[in-house]
């Protein structure tokens, strides 16, 4: 393969990648589980409706302008010296990344 054509195959190689490494949507049975997770297990510091407790809220007008990779990542990892605790053992990024983007624009019943 010459070196012309080698450069176009390699980024086509590399956007495929990216495409398929876009976190997925959880099924819905899936989806129930973590509603309800997120409105027991959070919920028993944010408050059962969200609004706030020893945690902070988690509503749309409390996360607007917070970057969702941190929001992710404080999921996933917890925060050091906090009660918030990891859930990486529980949940898997995209789920995590799901939590989020539903919790921004105000969590399902």
């Amino acid at each position: 393969m010459s070196s012309s054509a080698f450069l176009p195959a390699l980024l086509a190689i590399l956007l495929d990648g990216l495409a398929t490494a876009a976190w997925a949507e959880p099924p819905a049975a899936r989806q129930k589980e973590l509603i309800h997770l997120v409105r027991q297990d959070c919920g028993s510091c944010h408050g059962l409706t969200l609004q706030g407790g020893l945690g902070p809220a988690l509503l749309p007008a409390t996360l607007a302008g917070k970057p969702v990779e941190g929001l992710v990542a404080t999921i996933m990892g917890g925060r050091t010296g906090t009660p918030m605790p990891p859930w990486h053992r529980f949940l898997a990024e995209d789920e995590a990344q799901w939590i989020v983007d539903k919790l921004m624009a105000g969590f399902p019943e």
